[in-house]
């Protein structure tokens, strides 16, 4: 299906605030949708006089009109007179008798979508009339506020710009509970929903005739908590936000849609819904999160601190090949307190592997060459690895290097090792090549015996189950080339 964007670029010429504006309804008409029980249609018009559907919603309130999307189609032969005249008077157009789609009419308007003073397109409310029955109080209260809305788009006030309705999940949807304000912000009606959310809450009684902002302010002044600054606004309907109101272990999400009529405020539109369990696991996580991090950083500290003892052991050794035994023991635990000290810095259980990479090879390097002057580059991106793999690939890589460095330029003063990535999603490959004195010819097509050489053989087939394959390189020098999957990265919130 086509985008908004690319539909309107394809039929119209709209500048980029008109676009924008269009962007702006379609993100937020749900609630229009839902609170008139009605299908929506934005139709732009056409340098040829047609109009073409750009977006479309269906309630979840009530039943839809169109089952098949109509995106991108031109409006019907019927419809177009009404749209032409809702655009050229800029003025709500309803159809005195329904029109039938197949078994079932339906009730057609047409308002202008009003920007800067220009009808810039229309928008179509379409409501399935088959199971018409004597409305409930809520849905007159529903549909009333609709009117409203519907009203304010046609004068170019709804939707409003730059309304900060925050990231926070857990936004409230009209079925979750509706309140309706007056201008000074006392209930004029409140939903069976709206009623059980602020029960909870602990207010009592009925909340229609009262300050909403008041009789929340005497709940929440019995906590302890810091109050959210924009929370009276919200609640006397005066800001279209969103915030979160907590009291006795509750919390409600409410969200305000100021009502204007030609730039004064009228009322509001409250919806609110309890997010009580929704934030108790968004604490959990946090908490755990933090406690994972910490847990990372104690054995970062316990690594570093084994490390200094292997450096203190080696100092008093005389052997020379215990001396290095022990050097190479104290390079492999720093390798993997880099790992967890990068973990203790991250929100998820994956590391940014092409920095870690970077700190790690240039220690090998540094570490393993006496004199010699040895560039390590890295060639593509690693990308985040997921943990389990990342000590594992991260030790692997140190050995490689380390080998290519002390076996490879044994006797020359300068060389190079480039790490190649190639990454397609969860598929890895990873070449080490070196430009040194390549693989000795009784293996040349193989890998030696050493314990750093049964590490990495070790690492790549049992941990990241993959394969390693040695080979002397063209022109000289030695390619080490691993090939493995890697784990699916792990969700936080399954493991609460």
């Amino acid at each position: 299906m086509s985008t908004l964007s690319t539909l309107v670029a394809r039929h119209a010429a709209l500048d980029g605030p008109d676009l924008e504006w269009l962007h702006l309804l379609a993100g937020d008409w749900q609630v229009l949708s839902d609170l008139a029980f009605a299908d929506l249609v934005l139709w732009l018009p056409t340098g040829d006089g047609d109009f073409v559907a750009v977006a479309q919603c269906r309630p979840s309130t009530g039943a839809t009109v169109h089952y098949d999307d109509v995106v991108g189609s031109t409006a019907p032969d019927g419809q177009r007179p009404q749209l032409q005249r809702s655009l050229d008077e800029r003025a709500a157009q309803r159809s005195r008798e329904p029109r039938w789609f197949g078994s079932y009419a339906v009730r057609e308007e047409a308002v202008p979508v009003v920007h800067n003073g220009r009808a810039i397109a229309v928008l179509a409310r379409q409501t399935n009339l088959g199971g018409a029955r004597t409305p409930s109080r809520l849905e007159l209260n529903y549909v009333e506020a609709a009117d409203d809305i519907f009203a304010m788009v046609g004068r170019g006030e709804f939707p409003a710009p730059d309304a900060p309705t925050g990231p926070r999940r857990g936004a409230p949807r009209v079925g979750d509970g509706l309140v309706r304000l007056n201008s000074e912000g006392e209930v004029l009606y409140a939903s069976p929903n709206a009623l059980s959310c602020f029960h909870r809450l602990g207010v009592v009684g009925d909340l229609v005739g009262r300050s909403l902002v008041e009789v929340t302010a005497d709940l929440i002044a019995q906590d302890e908590d810091t109050v959210d600054e924009s929370m009276p606004l919200v609640l006397m309907g005066r800001a279209p936000w969103r915030v979160d109101v907590e009291s006795r272990g509750v919390a409600l999400s409410l969200r305000s849609v100021p009502l204007t009529e030609h730039g004064q405020r009228v009322g509001a539109v409250l919806l609110c819904r309890d997010v009580s369990e929704l934030r108790r696991r968004e604490r959990e996580l946090i908490t755990k999160d933090a406690t994972i991090r910490e847990i990372h950083h104690r054995v970062k500290n316990n690594l570093q601190t084994v490390a200094a003892l292997l450096r203190l052991q080696s100092r008093r050794m005389s052997s020379p090949e215990a001396r290095e035994a022990l050097g190479e023991a104290m390079r492999r635990v720093a390798t993997i307190a880099l790992v967890h000290e990068t973990l203790s810095q991250t929100l998820d259980e994956s590391v940014p592997f092409d920095d870690l990479v970077g700190r790690s090879l240039r220690l090998a390097a540094d570490v393993a060459t006496e004199g010699a002057h040895v560039r390590t580059t890295v060639r593509g991106s690693f990308g985040s690895i997921p943990a389990e793999d990342a000590t594992a690939l991260a030790l692997i890589l140190t050995e490689l290097v380390t080998n290519a460095v002390e076996h490879g330029f044994d006797g020359r003063e300068s060389g190079s090792v480039e790490v190649i990535v190639d990454r397609q999603d969860d598929v890895i490959r990873v070449e080490v090549a070196d430009d040194g004195s390549g693989l000795p010819a009784d293996r040349s097509t193989g890998a030696g015996s050493g314990l750093g050489t049964q590490i990495v053989s070790t690492l790549v087939t049992n941990e990241m189950r993959g394969t390693i394959a040695w080979s002397t390189r063209e022109g000289g020098g030695t390619s080490v080339v691993i090939e493995a999957r890697l784990r699916a990265p792990r969700d936080a919130g399954t493991l609460i």
